[in-house]
C-alpha cells in the first residue's frame, strides 16, 4: 500500500512510502485485539478499592442478645454484615488487575489495529520536523492544517521530538508517542494516526517480526 508523504502544512511533497504488508495488511484479529485492550485498561487501574469487612470494624464483641426464645434469628455480634453499621460481606478489597499476554499476541494485535486504520485511510505519513522550543501554538497550527483540530490525533515520533510532545501535552485530543510506545489502544483510540516517515521503518521492524 502506498501512501503520499506530507509536510506539516498538510501538502504533499511528491515523495510515496510503501506501507509493508506485515504490519498494515493483514486480517485483523479481533480477539487478540480485545485481549491487548483489556490488558492496557487492566494495567491502569490502581486497584486500591477496599471495604470495611467485619474484621475491620469498631464495635463491642459480647453477644448481642440470647440464643433462645426471641422468637429471631440468633445473632453473636453487632458487627455483623446483617446489621445496620456492620461490616460488608465479600466486600472488594486491593488487589493487582494486571496480566500477562505473551508477545506474539502483542504484535498480533498491534498488527491488527495498524491494518484496520490503514484499511480506512486513517494513516498520515508525515515527513519530519522539530520545534525549536516546546510551543503548544505551533502545534496547533499543524493540527488546523492537517485538518486535525476537531478529531482525536495520534502522532508517531522518533525519540528525538521532545519539544514537540512538549508543545502538545495541554491538547486533549492530541497525543505524541514515539515508535516503542505505540499500543493497540492508542492506535483505535485516535481517528487518526499520523506517523513519521523517520519512525515507519522503526514501527515496521519492531511489529514485523
Amino acid at each position: 500500500m502506498k501512501v503520499a508523504v506530507i509536510d506539516i502544512n498538510g501538502k504533499k511533497t511528491g515523495r510515496n512510502v510503501e506501507l509493508s504488508e506485515a504490519v498494515f495488511g493483514i486480517e485483523p484479529n479481533d480477539h487478540a485485539i480485545y485481549l491487548d485492550v483489556k490488558q492496557h485498561l487492566a494495567n491502569r487501574r490502581q486497584g486500591t478499592h477496599k471495604a470495611k469487612e467485619r474484621a475491620d470494624i469498631t464495635g463491642s464483641t459480647r453477644k448481642i442478645k440470647k440464643q433462645k426464645g426471641t422468637g429471631t434469628a440468633r445473632a453473636g455480634s453487632i458487627k455483623s454484615p446483617i446489621f445496620r453499621g456492620g461490616g460488608r460481606a465479600f466486600g472488594p478489597r486491593p488487589r493487582d488487575y494486571s496480566f500477562k499476554l505473551n508477545k506474539g499476541l502483542k504484535r498480533l494485535a498491534r498488527q491488527s489495529a495498524l491494518s484496520i486504520k490503514a484499511k480506512e485511510e486513517n494513516i498520515l505519513v508525515i515527513e519530519k520536523f522539530d520545534f525549536e522550543a516546546p510551543k503548544t501554538k505551533d502545534f496547533t497550527n499543524i493540527l488546523k492544517a492537517l485538518e486535525l483540530e476537531n478529531k482525536k490525533s495520534l502522532f508517531v515520533l522518533d525519540g528525538s521530538n521532545k519539544n514537540v510532545y512538549l508543545s502538545s501535552r495541554n491538547l486533549k485530543r492530541a497525543n505524541v508517542v514515539n515508535g516503542s510506545e505505540l499500543s493497540t489502544y492508542t492506535v483505535l483510540n485516535a481517528n487518526k494516526v499520523v506517523i513519521s516517515e523517520t519512525c515507519l521503518e522503526e514501527i515496521e521492524s519492531n511489529f514485523s517480526k
